[in-house]
């Protein structure tokens, strides 16, 4: 597994062309719904649900999209 985060990281990842930057709110290790979409994870495949310090709208991304900052 690549790295793991948790809650209260802040960290960075690409949006849209240019660095975002948030707070890791959640681990994600199972099926559900987060940031208005289904989110496909496992213990083995976990993804985290972000807020962004620009917007403070959330999303999900995997650790792979991730940076600790």
């Amino acid at each position: 597994m690549a790295d793991e985060f948790n809650a209260g990281d802040h960290v960075s990842w690409q949006s849209h062309g240019s660095e975002a930057e948030g707070t890791v709110e959640r681990a994600i290790t199972e099926d559900t719904e987060a940031s208005g979409r289904t989110v496909r994870a496992s213990p083995g495949d976990p993804q985290y649900e972000v807020t962004s310090d620009t917007s403070g709208t959330t999303a999900v991304h995997r650790p792979s999209a991730l940076e600790k900052d």
